[in-house]
Order: structure tokens, then sequence, then C-alpha cells
């Protein structure tokens, strides 16, 4: 049994609230959307963007206004075509996500960006099917996605395979997974599961861990018991900063499994927030992230406009925007065919597609950290076709 240092027990303290912000369940399945449906009309189109304005919590209120800013910015930077950007507040619920997407409908809309939440995400592509207009939700939860609605958040498919490509090709072919027994936990393994078979390499075992402080320092032991065995080469856990990273980067080297016999790769950012690049156990270690140079460019500029950074998810309403607006200066419609081009679209953190299944997938570049400093070790693809994809 391994001390724990006082430091590293609050974020274990938030492993609960972490998990509600992924474990959102999938409600009733979407109803496929008519392929000929929401064709763009001259003029400006009418696009409503749904985010939870009127919450009663202060942080998401804040996470709505820079999703709002985010969206606006988009509409001042397209260039040959014009956007009618409507808002409409959800509250962050189901029910008012709902009615928002029916007002919305009734007063034109062609398309609607948002809202933020899963559950809400089904329930108005559930109500506007019948009228064909798609949805690009804020969500990453991959469960919800198909028939009208596409999520816009990367995924942990998306990461996991382009984490697997890479280690591919570094010689790591025995990958094993390290996961939470929870919702968020699950989805991971699964997305790990699916890319080490993607690429041709091996599942070489996986252990999963209680939820909990306890759970992280009982599940160690069999962690290196099961590498060892197994001949694992690398270490794939799907813990973050907020939840039981911190322990596991402590835990694992004393244990005699460190990233000196084994190479540890993240599935969420290890470079957020910025006391993480100080763990030693992380040194060394891969993760995935957006195009840095186009990311801080967008916070650069929307911190200039606003006052202030922009949430880590805002740019996704920026996208949004950005393709209704090149599909519209395209002469393209917004249907599923032309949401789903092969070409993909331009984002300010990258490049990214929307899949046919309403999933995504985004150029990520791949990153270490050395020296407590981000390194880039593979760019971010530019385009589709090419390394990353």
């Amino acid at each position: 049994m391994f001390a724990v240092p006082t430091a590293l027990r609050k974020p274990l303290a938030r492993l609960a609230a972490l998990a509600g912000l992924v474990g959102l369940a999938a409600c009733q399945p979407v109803p496929q959307a008519t392929p000929g449906a929401a064709t763009v009309s001259r003029g400006a189109v009418p696009v409503a963007l749904l985010v939870p304005h009127g919450t009663a919590n202060a942080q998401e209120a804040q996470l709505a206004r820079d999703l709002e800013n985010a969206a606006r910015l988009a509409v001042s930077d397209l260039v040959g075509v014009t956007i009618d950007l409507r808002v409409y507040g959800t509250a962050g619920q189901p029910a008012q996500a709902r009615q928002a997407a029916l007002n919305a409908v009734a007063d034109g809309a062609q398309i609607i960006i948002g809202p933020l939440h899963a559950e809400s995400a089904n329930a108005v592509a559930v109500a506007v099917a019948p009228r064909n207009i798609n949805v690009l939700a804020f969500s990453n939860n991959s469960t919800i996605a198909g028939g009208n609605l596409f999520i816009l958040g990367q995924t942990f498919r998306n990461t996991a395979d382009r984490l697997a490509g890479f280690a591919a090709s570094q010689g790591k072919s025995r990958m094993m997974a390290v996961y939470s027994e929870n919702l968020a936990g699950r989805l991971g393994l699964e997305a790990i599961t699916g890319a080490v078979q993607a690429q041709g390499g091996t599942l070489a075992g996986s252990v999963g861990y209680e939820f909990s402080q306890d759970g992280v320092v009982n599940a160690v032991p069999l962690i290196r018991q099961t590498a060892e065995t197994n001949a694992a080469d690398a270490l794939f856990l799907t813990a973050n900063t907020a939840g039981a990273l911190p322990l596991f980067s402590q835990m694992l080297p004393e244990a005699g499994l460190g990233p000196d016999r084994v190479q540890y790769i993240g599935l969420a950012r290890w470079d957020t927030p910025p006391q993480t690049l100080d763990l030693p156990g992380v040194q060394g270690s891969w993760f995935a992230l957006p195009d840095p140079a186009r990311s801080a460019r967008f916070t650069e500029r929307f911190r200039a406009a606003n006052g202030n950074a922009p949430h880590p998810i805002a740019g996704l309403a920026y996208d949004g925007i950005a393709a209704v607006g090149a599909l519209a200066k395209a002469g393209r419609g917004l249907a599923r065919g032309d949401l789903t081009q092969s070409a993909g679209f331009q984002g300010v953190t990258g490049v990214f597609r929307l899949n046919p299944d309403g999933t995504n997938e985004r150029g990520l570049a791949v990153a270490t950290i050395t020296d407590k400093r981000v390194q880039i070790l593979s760019p971010a693809p530019q385009g589709f076709g090419g390394a990353g994809f």
C-alpha cells in the first residue's frame, strides 16, 4: 500500500462530477432524416443556435456565452455568404431544449447547432426529424449519434484511433487498457479496443478500477501483474487529471511499472490543467490534442473580441457555423449527403468531417511531455487521406 499525498486527494474527490460530464446515456433512437432535406435558400441562411442560457449553473452559463460568442465570431468571418443566426436558450434541460428547437423550426431555421448535453440533443433531434432538420450537437457521446443527429465533440474513438495508429508506427503492438468502471470508462475501453484491433495490434489485457481513490489504489498491483503477464508494451489509460491520473502517475512507477518500462498513452489530454505537466509519471507519455497553432490563433482572436479565453469546447460552435457557411458558399444544401462530404471542413482547431453514422473525425496532433513541457511528436493532418487518418 502506498501513501497518497494530500495534494492528490482533491482531484479524486471530483471523480463523480467528471463522470457526469460524459455519462449521458442515450435515449430513444433518432429517426432518419430524409436525404433531400433542408436545401439552402437564397439570401441569408437561417441557423438556430441552442445553448444553455437560463441555467442556474454559473459555469454552464459562462459556457453558453462562450458558445454564442464563438458562433458570432464565425458568422463575422464568413465571406460570400450570410448567416441569419438566431439564439435560443435551453437552460440545460431536455424539455426546454425540445421546445426551443420547435420554436426555431417554426421561425424558419434550416439547421440546428447545439444543444450541449446528450439527453437534450436527443430530444431536439427527435422533435425536428419529421421536419427533415439536421442537428449538430456539441456532445461527444457517440451513443446518441445517428439519423438526423450529428455530434461535433471530439470522440473517444477518434482519439484512440489517432493514438493507436501512432503507437503502431512506433513499434508498439501490445497495448493494455486501464479504465474506470463507469460509463465514461467503459466507452473509453470500447474505443481503445476497437482502435487497437483496427491497427492490427493486440489488446494485452484490460483492468478496470472502481471510480474512487480506494479503487485506484487497489487496482495498481493488478495492473502491474497483467502488464507483465501479457508482455504489454504500452498502457492506454482513460484517466485524466480531474480523476485518477495524479494517483496512477505516482503509484504505477512506485510499483515498478513506470514509463521507463512501458509507454503511457492517455485517452484524455494530459496537458490540462497546466500543473499536470509537473507530474513525474506523465513525462514521456503520449496523448492527442487539436492542432495547437490553430487553437492558439482562435484563443487569441476570441480573447481580443470578448475579453476572456474561450471555454475548451467553445470552438465547436464556430465549427458548426463554418460548416454551414462552407456548404452555403459552395451552393450545397444541408442534407445528410452535404454535411458528410468526404473533404470535410476547416475548423478553428483543425480539419474535421461528419460521418454518415453521426460521429465525426478530427485532425489531431500527437504530443508528449518532456521536461514538463508539451512537445509535438506528430503534427495534426491538414486534410483527409494523408498521415494521421
